[in-house]
């Protein structure tokens, strides 16, 4: 079954069903983050976990659903490279707020100790994909043993990654630029409330379709142009099914919840990995992670390189650079660009 059957309708059709989609994830988007930073002040839990659990699950499902479909319909190279893809199109995300946030370098604006334990968790998990693909193909009942592995490390991260938020045993110095993500008591003695979390499931359901939307329509304008199936996941589904992370990334910014911005995209990110480990489940004749191709494990390897660059940003704080942006913000537009042009043109 494929991914998403549009391939009998017209391009007038698949164009409309793509720009519509695309406006249903611009508007829930924004709302979805305004949601998020008031269920990060009214939980207490603060704009850095929030963005690496609520927000990075919630806008990762239309990436998750592509994926998934792609395997249970035996195309793990979609599968994969959607996942993969998505995650270095959304660090660029940041090079994109960087440039909207003008008081100074967003990395330094929002350094804080969650978001950087993000980031340190994400590189162990991309890590952990290339050493599975080169030990022995095993398997349980068609599932490869790093993928409960995948699991179990995402829950023990972000109960460490909150444990360090609370508990503070190390901050970023304060700057006059720096944007301290500070408890609201009055909306904490609100509470959570189920309308809050309904209204952010609901949301999350309804951008979790139209990203499904969104990939399907991009690849039926893709087919005819007989670009390899690993090129389009890599490139084409897995920007547009980021574009919720895109929105919901300039909407933080823009309304200063930079902690949120930055944990959105890493927490984004560090699901996207897990789009692997459900990818395998839905992959029958074996491990999804022996399927990974050179393209495909140069994408971890770029993306892996990516966040490292990001890490360092949020470490170093440098406070303007070139064109009011870090020179993290450029290094990583010149490894995207980098590595786009050498899946076009060297695999």
């Amino acid at each position: 079954m494929p991914v998403l059957d549009i391939q009998s309708l017209d391009l007038s059709a698949v164009v409309a069903i793509f720009l519509a989609s695309g406006l249903v994830v611009l508007l829930c988007g924004v709302r979805l983050t305004r949601l998020a930073d008031g269920f990060a002040a009214r939980s207490g839990i603060g704009q850095a976990v929030t963005g690496a659990v609520v927000l990075g699950a919630l806008t990762s499902l239309s990436g998750s659903v592509t994926s998934v479909s792609a395997a249970a319909a035996g195309h793990p190279a979609l599968a994969t490279s959607n996942a993969i893809g998505g995650i270095a199109a959304q660090t660029m995300f940041l090079v994109i707020g960087d440039l909207v946030y003008r008081r100074a370098n967003l990395e330094h604006a929002a350094a804080s100790l969650p978001n950087m334990l993000s980031g340190s968790v994400l590189m162990i998990l991309l890590g952990l994909l290339p050493m599975a693909a080169l030990l022995p193909p095993v398997t349980v009942a068609g599932v490869h043993p790093l993928t409960p592995v995948l699991f179990l490390i995402y829950v023990l991260a972000v109960r460490a990654t909150d444990r360090a938020g609370r508990q503070q045993n190390w901050i970023p110095r304060q700057t006059s630029e720096t944007r301290v993500d500070q408890p609201d008591e009055q909306a904490r003695r609100i509470g959570v409330g189920l309308p809050l979390v309904l209204a952010i499931l609901g949301l999350g359901a309804v951008v979790g379709v139209a990203g499904y939307l969104i990939s399907g329509s991009a690849l039926a304008m893709a087919s005819t142009l007989g670009v390899r199936e690993g090129l389009i996941g890599a490139v084409l589904t897995s920007t547009v099914t980021s574009t919720p992370e895109l929105v919901t990334t300039l909407a933080a910014v823009r309304r200063g919840a930079l902690a949120l911005a930055v944990g959105g995209i890493l927490g984004g990110n560090t699901f996207d990995v897990l789009f692997m480990a459900f990818s395998d489940i839905a992959y029958r004749p074996g491990s999804i992670y022996h399927t990974l191709s050179p393209d495909q494990v140069f994408l971890v390897l770029l993306a892996m390189v990516m966040t490292a660059v990001l890490i360092f940003g949020l470490l170093h704080r440098e406070r303007r650079g070139f064109a009011n942006i870090g020179f993290e913000s450029a290094s990583l537009t010149v490894l995207y660009a980098g590595g786009v042009a050498a899946l076009v043109w060297a695999f």
